[in-house]
């Protein structure tokens, strides 16, 4: 039986030096996602304008499902301006009042997250009370068995440490970069050393498994009392736009296919690892990395 990932939050047009990239870091995961092989839905919402028809091109071009992406008469498609430093790493300034902003709750989406293995969702998406109530609605309306996958992505001032808590709440994965560990630790007082701060964090919240990646330094998986930690590969970097988000969707396939921890680590690092080689967010991945996904998930 194929898995079936929904994927809730933002869709927008990323304003990158080189041009417009396809963004939005659930759109973003539901691409690699839906590259990986599982029944993909994206819940979002985009404006009834030039921007929104593209972007429904491009899903159409993916082949990726659009059928729980609305529109929105009144309020544009969002955008995002993007500026890199020299290392890569992005600077974002994220317009406001975009249509992703008023997300609705509807009987469609209320159904795909009942049916769903696997629920992700951010903290971006929720700056505004509209979208926010949809979203904590869409995660509470899933199966006890399904995982419930917080993706922090703390950006400029749209995050509140209530929106936190509640999302801690929802969710049984949560993952993180280190910079927003940093954040969260401090937000919580927890211990500052990194491996204390995420046991103290899965033992508060309940967590079933909880993921770091710290850029050049790696990546740390959690699980149960089990640790996991990966190093960065020596790779030519071209952005690492999206890389966390590749990461992500790997980390939640293989989670929802009953990969071994380390198996799913290996994987999650080599798909965050190829889109860092990459300009934008959703670069095709190698067919060989699909090939060899697929394999170690059929195998589990």
């Amino acid at each position: 039986m194929s898995l079936k990932i929904v994927s809730v939050g933002e869709v927008l047009w990323d304003f990158l030096p080189d041009g417009r990239h396809l963004g939005g870091a659930p759109a973003n995961f539901a691409y690699h996602v839906h590259t990986l092989g599982a029944e993909t839905s994206l819940i979002s919402r985009i404006g009834k304008d030039t921007a929104g028809d593209d972007i429904l091109n491009q899903f159409h071009s993916w082949r990726l499902p659009a059928h729980l992406v609305q529109g929105d008469a009144a309020a544009e498609t969002g955008r995002v301006t993007v500026t890199l430093d020299a290392a890569g790493v992005p600077q974002f300034t994220i317009h406001q009042l975009a249509a992703w902003d008023f997300l609705e709750l509807t009987a469609p989406a209320l159904d795909a997250a009942r049916q769903a293995n696997a629920i992700c969702f951010g903290s971006l998406a929720q700056r505004r009370i509209e979208s926010r109530q949809a979203i904590q609605q869409l995660v509470a309306a899933t199966s006890p068995e399904a995982l419930r996958i917080f993706d922090i992505n703390l950006r400029q001032q749209f995050y509140s440490r209530e929106v936190i808590v509640k999302s801690f709440e929802l969710a049984n994965v949560i993952k993180l970069n280190d910079t927003e560990l940093t954040t969260i630790t401090q937000m919580f007082d927890l211990n500052p050393r990194l491996e204390t701060a995420v046991e103290e964090l899965a033992r508060r919240f309940d967590l079933r498994t909880i993921a770091v990646t710290c850029g050049p330094s790696g990546s740390y998986l959690f699980q149960k009392g089990r640790w996991s930690h990966l190093r960065s590969k020596t790779i030519e970097v071209a952005d690492t736009v999206g890389a966390g988000d590749a990461f992500n969707a790997a980390l939640t396939v293989g989670l929802a296919s009953g990969m071994d921890l380390e198996q799913v680590h290996q994987l999650a690092n080599e798909a965050a690892s190829f889109v860092c080689t990459q300009s934008g967010a959703t670069p095709a991945m190698p067919t060989t990395f699909i090939r060899q996904f697929s394999n170690t998930s059929t195998h589990n």
